[in-house]
């Protein structure tokens, strides 16, 4: 029999995957599940290029590294664009079947836990919230022990005759990176040469303002039809995320800004 369009994208699977919980069922319950589960898939993919781009790194290979990069932010545009469709639901309209999401909630997101991860926003902390022993917990855990994109990027840098300090290169890959002097320093050098390496840095802020920017939509999207309640997964709901808006993914990127 030959491969169909249908069969290739296992379309007919793919259709049962939406499963209203809700009696009659609630219209807007397929909304909400469909949302999702693309944002689910859209991650898939972003980790994907992102786990490409660290290994395009690690072999000097910038021109790769950058195109996976540039799909990664056209993929971040599409995430903000589909907050559009979900603000379509009303307040209303989601109170009529929220109850049925019991404690499930987009916080337990592993794949975007593995997206902060694998771009260098650690917390050890929220594994608790993954059972342990289960492959989830176990790839998080793994993660959290690996060179995040930010480490990929000062041993490529280094590599390419930016001396970047050795603490830096021998860093604790469990914590988030924090500002360093020499390192900025090494940074302007490359933004004073005008390099491909300039450009790299120029898309990893993109990538660290199209997340910020994605967030933002989350929050207010959350905030219109919950406003402060708290969240369906017990979290602090919209005063949680807020929390976590500005803190920058690369803040030496950020910082370098005043000395160029």
């Amino acid at each position: 029999m030959p491969l169909t369009y249908t069969k290739y994208l296992q379309v007919d699977e793919l259709l049962k995957l939406q499963q209203p919980l809700s009696d009659d069922p609630e219209h807007d319950e397929m909304l909400f599940i469909i949302t999702h589960q693309v944002y689910e898939l859209w991650f898939k993919q972003i980790i994907h290029e992102l786990n490409d781009f660290q290994s395009s790194l690690n072999q000097q290979n910038l021109p790769t590294a950058m195109r996976n990069l540039k799909r990664v932010l056209h993929i971040l545009k599409v995430l903000v664009a589909q907050m559009d469709i979900i603000e379509t639901l009303s307040p209303v309209s989601f109170r009529a079947f929220r109850d049925r999401l019991e404690n499930s909630s987009g916080f337990q997101s592993a794949q975007f836990r593995e997206i902060e991860f694998i771009l260098g926003r650690r917390n050890a902390n929220v594994l608790i919230h993954y059972p342990a022993g289960e492959e989830t917990r176990i790839r998080l855990e793994a993660l959290l022990h690996q060179p995040s994109l930010w480490d990929s990027f000062l041993h490529s840098i280094n590599a390419s005759g930016y001396a970047v300090p050795e603490s830096e290169l021998t860093r604790d890959l469990t914590k988030p990176p924090e500002l360093n002097d020499a390192v900025q320093q090494q940074l302007v050098k490359i933004y004073q040469d005008q390099s491909l390496l300039t450009q790299l840095c120029e898309q990893m802020i993109d990538l660290d303002e199209g997340l910020q920017e994605w967030r933002y939509r989350h929050i207010k999207m959350v905030e219109r039809t919950i406003g402060n309640k708290i969240g369906s997964g017990g979290s602090s709901g919209v005063d949680y995320l807020y929390k976590t808006l500005l803190a920058p993914l690369f803040p030496d990127l950020w910082a370098i800004r005043n000395k160029l």
